[in-house]
């Protein structure tokens, strides 16, 4: 079980890290002028950096030809010796689950201000070929996050390797595993449990392996369109975001008439913007926005109710789980990016 899972210590092999030394304020002044690495274009990321089982490096003297080809993923069932990898195992998500050979690999899915990456972990086997991205701005938060994922990583490649020397290795079970995760959140846990209830899978595969998850510290309210292509991504999620109570720090709240202009300009067409907090105040205003937005348009909660993701976005991040145990109110408002009529 993932409670069994190894924190730092002695022991060899992969190790999680542990949660209460990477603790740091939730107020981050956006405004700021932190040094942050950014591309000047998309174009200019590289990627391998964040997922090298799906990109190649990309070196600078590469011409533009050589850089699209470093793009091109590799394939799951490939045998290059620096990601083990064994067949990827069973996704849930119908034709979300499938990846082409010779199709170019991408982020498509975008956590805005990731926090500790409870989301992320949890969406990773749901659709284990779509590339997914945390992005935070706090430090510490980020460097916990990154650190969590090579372990989850580790433990995973260790699994394949003794799969492929004939031991029985179980799959976890998707759709369960998420069942038992939300039933959890009526039990009350201390702090140590906690922290090791969350940390994802360390003793069964999963599908994807966890190579399809990364953390990059950004600013996102000043250079997302430097990482991500118009209609680029497909899913974005903005989860128990930071409030902002005070009337003169509205301006930095991650939904605005301007950010949605940026959500407009990366998500693609039948794109959707998942929003949810324990705010009502806050739901009331990012709902305000995006209803007033033209290029967006709300999912009824019907529809949702057949959304895979939807029970990750409620239930998996921290936020979320703590809400869920102190019986709290959580306020869900999902919309699609519908098409441009100019461009039509």
């Amino acid at each position: 079980m993932a409670g069994e899972a190894k924190s730092d210590g002695s022991q060899s092999g992969p190790k999680l890290p542990q949660k209460r030394f990477f603790r740091q304020r939730a107020h981050v002044n956006i405004f700021n002028d932190i040094p942050l690495e950014y591309p000047v274009r998309p174009s200019e990321e590289d990627w391998s950096k964040l997922y090298p089982a799906y990109f190649r490096p990309m070196e600078d003297s590469q011409t533009e030809q050589a850089v699209t080809e470093a793009k091109r993923p590799m394939s799951p069932m490939g045998t290059d010796d620096q990601v083990p990898q064994a067949k990827r195992g069973p996704g849930i998500a119908g034709s979300d689950s499938e990846i082409s050979a010779d199709r170019l690999a991408q982020v498509e899915f975008a956590d805005i201000g990731c926090g500790y990456g409870g989301l992320l972990v949890a969406l990773a086997p749901l659709y284990p070929n779509k590339l997914m991205v945390g992005m935070e701005i706090r430090t510490k938060v980020v460097d916990y996050l990154q650190r969590r994922i090579v372990a989850l990583r580790g433990f995973q490649n260790d699994l394949v390797k003794r799969k492929d020397a004939g031991e029985s290795v179980e799959w976890v079970d998707v759709r369960s595993k998420l069942k038992q995760e939300i039933d959890a959140l009526s039990k009350p846990l201390d702090p140590e449990t906690e922290e090791l209830h969350d940390n994802g899978e360390t003793d069964r595969l999963v599908p994807g392996h966890y190579e399809n998850i990364a953390a990059m510290r950004i600013n996102c309210q000043k250079y997302l369109p430097n990482f991500f292509n118009k209609a680029q991504l497909s899913k974005i999620f903005v989860l128990f975001a930071d409030p902002h109570f005070k009337r003169r720090k509205h301006k930095a709240r991650i939904i605005s008439t301007t950010m949605l202009a940026e959500y407009a300009y990366v998500l693609r067409t039948g794109g959707i913007i998942y929003m949810i907090t324990d705010v009502k105040d806050l739901y009331d205003w990012n709902v305000k926005h995006l209803d007033a937005f033209p290029l967006f348009e709300r999912i009824s909660d019907e529809e949702l109710e057949n959304d895979p993701a939807v029970p990750c976005v409620v239930n998996s991040t921290e936020e979320g789980k703590k809400v869920a145990r102190n019986k709290g109110s959580k306020y869900l408002a999902c919309y699609r990016r519908i098409e441009d009529p100019a461009e039509q």
